[in-house]
């Protein structure tokens, strides 16, 4: 696939342009990528509201309907339900369980447990657990 870079004059100007024969998964990935670079969600912390960069996202958790999103370093808490979250959120998050999504960019390893689950080792080495009715979409999706 050949890829084009055009300078534009002003921001105004600013778009992007994907020709292709058939909207491919590899497509809708690319598209979604550029739709959602600079997406940001509300979260809360120490009782301030803050707009973190999807892209920093590590996992999102749902616990005692409290909705927890974890980066690198800081646990914060949103008011979006997990639903609205998977809306909000590009291809490179996946619904690993009933109450957790994980942004597949920020998985290590994976390592196939006897009962037909999955553990997934982050790059901030945090270990979470994939299960199994997820486990072949997260295959799909990692490519093995």
């Amino acid at each position: 696939m050949q890829v084009v870079y055009e300078k534009a004059d002003s921001s105004e100007e600013e778009k992007a342009v994907i020709r292709a024969v058939n909207r491919t998964d590899e497509i809708e990935a690319a598209i979604n990528l550029l739709e959602n670079a600079s997406g940001k969600v509300a979260v809360i912390k120490d009782g301030q509201t803050y707009f973190l960069d999807i892209n920093k996202i590590y996992y999102i958790e749902s616990i005692d309907k409290k909705t927890f999103i974890y980066t690198k370093e800081n646990c914060y808490e949103t008011r979006l339900k997990l639903y609205e979250l998977e809306n909000l959120l590009n291809l490179n998050f996946l619904r690993c369980a009933k109450a957790m999504i994980v942004n597949i960019r920020k998985v290590r390893s994976v390592k196939s447990e006897l009962n037909g689950r999955m553990n997934a080792s982050l790059l901030n080495d945090e270990t979470i657990v994939i299960a199994r009715s997820y486990v072949k979409e997260l295959k799909n999706r990692l490519g093995i």
